[in-house]
């Protein structure tokens, strides 16, 4: 398995406890989940409906202001395992770093995969990938220069697993056009990443192909019942936006008084470079906070944001230590 967060069975392996102990922030998912409620018995017992399908695709084109054809799938990461399929296999280039799954599920594809630091390098290519804001750093593209950067590629996939609470950066209002395809992660703005629900918005053929590849149930009764209550909640979702932002100031001011720097982030998680990211995270996990490290950035420390309050004094106290 490549690398990623949300690896608290190693946490655990290192520093004992229970996973009810942990503090996870190694993951960009927002610990303060929407309230799930009720879920109807119908949910769980009988196979999705089309037409229930077809009220959850109503519900994320609401939610993420399109009017472009959508299909529900398994998380954003079902639909990055049947990328490659949508085409035949080509050159692909990814602005990096970035997260990592494209690069290993386009390469294991038969895909030539080329790694690119600027968002120009990515001309020519025939798949081009923009994760937007970018994991880990945060890095942000603005709709236009997307825009632009579609005449000059085969096709265009904007993964914008982080970008709910900076909805301003949203290609989805766009995603109509030929060649552009739009993949959203419902599971982190939302906190219920267990759900396993995402989408991905396009034109009609690529939406259709999806749609076919992805088989008549592709997500659970739970998940369209669930998805459908949340994505429609426009008061929940404009009050978590505005207390995320408070919140990281709130870290960044924590991890400033440690003497770490903001490389950058989204409204879900902080990149900060410490003198060693490997001390910071063993000082962390000693009082059961889990945090990201990465292998290749030796300095690089990366933290998801603390829900309750109690969860706040727990990270203020390990970092008093």
């Amino acid at each position: 398995m490549r690398e990623h967060g949300g690896n608290l069975d190693l946490a655990q392996q290192r520093f004992g406890g229970r996973a009810e102990d942990w503090i996870d922030l190694s993951t960009g998912i927002n610990r303060l989940p929407y309230p799930v409620g009720e879920v109807s018995a119908r949910a769980w017992s009988a196979l999705p409906s089309r037409a229930e399908i077809e009220a959850l695709h109503r519900a994320g084109q609401q939610a993420y202001r399109t009017s472009a054809p959508v299909v529900a799938m398994g998380g954003a990461q079902a639909a990055i395992q049947l990328l490659p399929q949508l085409a035949v296999p080509g050159r692909a280039r990814i602005l990096a770093p970035t997260y990592n799954e494209y690069a290993g599920v386009l390469s294991a594809a038969g895909w030539d995969v080329q790694e690119a630091a600027e968002l120009d390098a990515l001309a020519g290519a025939d798949l081009a990938i923009v994760v937007n804001p970018n994991n880990p750093d945060g890095r942000r593209h603005a709709p236009k220069d997307l825009l632009a950067l579609l005449r000059r590629v085969g096709r265009l996939v904007i993964d914008e697993s982080f970008a709910d609470a900076d909805p301003q950066l949203s290609l989805a209002p766009d995603a109509d056009r030929p060649g552009l395809l739009v993949l959203r992660s419902f599971g982190k703005f939302y906190g219920l990443a267990g759900l396993r629900l995402g989408f991905a918005i396009g034109d009609a053929a690529d939406i259709d192909r999806l749609a076919a590849m992805s088989g008549p149930w592709p997500v659970s009764g739970a998940a369209i019942e669930i998805g459908c209550r949340a994505l429609r909640d426009k008061a929940w979702a404009e009050a978590t936006s505005a207390r995320l932002a408070r919140d990281c100031r709130r870290l960044d001011a924590m991890a400033h008084s440690q003497g770490w720097r903001l490389i950058g982030g989204t409204p879900l998680f902080r990149l900060y470079e410490t003198p060693d990211a490997q001390t910071a995270q063993e000082r962390l996990a000693r009082a059961h906070i889990w945090s990201r490290v990465f292998a290749q950035q030796p300095t690089w420390l990366r933290l998801g944001l603390p829900g309750r309050e109690a969860e706040w004094t727990r990270l203020a106290e390990a970092l008093a230590r």
